[in-house]
């Protein structure tokens, strides 16, 4: 059901976001059934592409660290990616969660936001697809939602 896309650069702090994306997941009671890791982020829409393909994908996550450099390069593919994932989530109907530290991000900021950043785009990425059911008429689960609007509706 969820896939993970994780651009390999910096491998500590994506060892970190890895865990984090499966520490979520399990949390939220989901399978990550594809984990797909590509050397850094502008690897990543076409192996999304791939894996958005999938039957057995319903949501997926991207993983990423774009450094801060000497140059606009980073910005320029932090646009590149983000732009790329939005896109990729539209055309397939699929939640895209996007935990990409950056762009111009420093190593102390990315170290101090790996987990959080990581947890959210699993936690996003899964509220996105509890819409979707919802507003295509298919049951939703309330597991952890006690204080969810429909919930509170039915009190």
């Amino acid at each position: 059901m969820l896939a993970l896309v994780l651009a390999q650069f910096n491998a500590d702090v994506m060892s970190a976001m890895r865990q984090a994306a499966h520490d979520a997941a399990r949390e939220a009671g989901v399978d990550v059934v594809c984990e797909a890791a590509v050397p850094g982020c502008y690897e990543v829409p076409l192996v999304l592409q791939a894996v958005l393909r999938r039957k057995d994908v319903s949501v997926a996550v991207v993983l990423g660290y774009i450094e801060r450099g000497q140059t606009l390069h980073g910005e320029v593919m932090g646009h590149v990616v983000h732009r790329a994932a939005v896109e990729l989530s539209l055309a397939h109907g699929k939640p895209v969660g996007l935990g990409v530290i950056g762009p111009g991000a420093t190593e102390a900021q990315a170290q101090a936001r790996k987990v959080p950043y990581a947890k959210a785009a699993v936690k996003a990425a899964l509220a996105q697809r509890a819409v979707l059911e919802g507003l295509n008429g298919a049951p939703r689960s309330t597991k952890g939602k006690a204080g969810s609007a429909s919930a509170r509706r039915r009190r």
